[in-house]
């Protein structure tokens, strides 16, 4: 299984991505309530998460990265601590995020 598939089955699934355009359409965007379910479903199978990239009327809003906190991308404490810090920030924000699901988890599909 590619990384692309793994996302949409198990982590992007049954949620609804807003990139109309305004991006690559390769990128999923979520609103604050998906995205949050996004992130605990990476949580819970292990993903890397590289970064979050949010963006507010077609603009981007900023970037965090696991090298921001000084964490490894697997630590679900980064980007649950940025994904707060930019809801603090800013109402209203779609999210990205960079992925990397492990060769282990993909050749177990």
């Amino acid at each position: 299984m590619e990384q692309s598939e793994f996302l949409e089955k198990h982590i992007f699934n049954d949620l609804e991505n807003v990139n109309d355009g305004f991006d690559d359409p390769s990128i999923h965007y979520f609103s604050e309530t998906d995205f949050e379910t996004v992130l605990k479903r990476a949580e819970h199978f292990g993903l890397s998460v590289y970064g979050i990239e949010p963006w507010l009327n077609g603009e981007i809003f900023g970037v965090f990265s696991h090298e921001s906190y000084k964490k490894k991308a697997t630590d679900p404490k980064w980007y649950t601590k940025a994904f707060s810090d930019f809801k603090k920030r800013q109402e209203g924000l779609v999210y990205a995020a960079t992925y990397k699901v492990s060769k282990k988890l993909l050749e177990r599909e």
